[in-house]
């Protein structure tokens, strides 16, 4: 099987071609691929696959590292784009790419060799509505005018209290504000148990944030089926919906530094989407034999 490792700020995961590739049982090689001591090492395995419908570039199927199939990832879409356009499956800007999570379209930015090194998402709008998330939370109103959403939801995690804001950016994700440098958060002690909360019917994403200022937030993430990871497309995006659902961001482009770098997110007024900007970077090429 023929594979190419790539990354978003780090969020790094195995990218088969499966327009020439099959791969007849992606959970179980999701599992062998993401192991970093006997596997490649990742955060799961994307198939970029042909797409269901013509009018559509290309489909993306994403499976974490325990093998279970998720809705979206925002850095693999990314990357998922710079792949097909810079390897020439598909040529075209903007691209219409198939997820779980529905179709995004995405603006490819070329740099001065002509590569697609950085890319803006449409990740659609965000879904409060409690049902779908999904979450079990009482709606509240937000400072967004005529917006409700989960915003108090309280959770408690290895003795500490969480208050929680509920989002989905075609994934379940769980935000909450801490007063301590996220860089020094016990992220990997807190997330587990909260990831598999029973308000979470389908369990959920947990991002762990500093707030820096209006238009700059650090956060950690948890996510759901992977653990740790270096970034999250989908949850800096939800954690920018949720600042301004809390009234800590206005509705302008906000900086999210990650672990391994940094996402430009803008909750739209026009039309209320959401807008991700970021890299995508290669890292190597190889075959996996097993």
């Amino acid at each position: 099987m023929k594979f190419t490792k790539m990354h978003g700020c780090g969020n790094d995961y195995v990218y088969v071609n499966c327009f020439e590739e099959t791969v007849n049982d992606p959970s179980k090689v999701s599992q062998a691929v993401s192991d970093r001591h006997f596997g490649i090492g990742s955060d799961g395995l994307i198939l970029i696959c042909p797409p269901d419908s013509p009018e559509n570039d290309c489909k993306m199927r994403m499976f974490n590292a325990d093998g279970s199939e998720a809705e979206m990832c925002g850095n693999g879409v990314r990357c998922v784009g710079r792949y097909v356009y810079d390897r020439n499956v598909v040529r075209k800007n903007p691209l219409r790419i198939e997820t779980l999570a529905g179709v995004k379209v995405i603006e490819v930015h070329t740099n001065e060799k002509g590569e697609a090194e950085l890319l803006t998402v449409d990740m659609g709008e965000p879904v409060l509505t409690p049902d779908e998330v999904p979450v079990i939370g009482e709606v509240s109103d937000s400072k967004v005018q005529g917006v409700k959403a989960v915003m108090d939801l309280k959770l408690s995690s290895q003795g500490k209290d969480f208050v929680f804001t509920c989002v989905s950016m075609g994934n379940p994700h769980a935000i909450t504000f801490i007063d301590t440098p996220v860089k020094d958060f016990a992220v990997d002690y807190y997330g587990p148990s909260l990831e598999t909360d029973p308000a979470f019917p389908k369990k959920t994403n947990v991002e762990f944030v500093e707030f820096v200022d209006e238009t700059h937030l650090n956060m950690r993430v948890w996510e759901r089926g992977s653990g740790e990871t270096w970034a999250c497309g989908t949850g800096t995006c939800a954690t920018v919906v949720a600042a301004n659902l809390l009234g800590k961001c206005p509705r302008v482009p906000v900086d999210v530094k990650l672990l391994g770098g940094t996402l430009t997110i803008e909750w739209s007024e026009k039309d209320n989407h959401v807008y991700m900007t970021g890299p995508a970077t290669f890292v190597f090429d190889g075959v996996w034999n097993e």
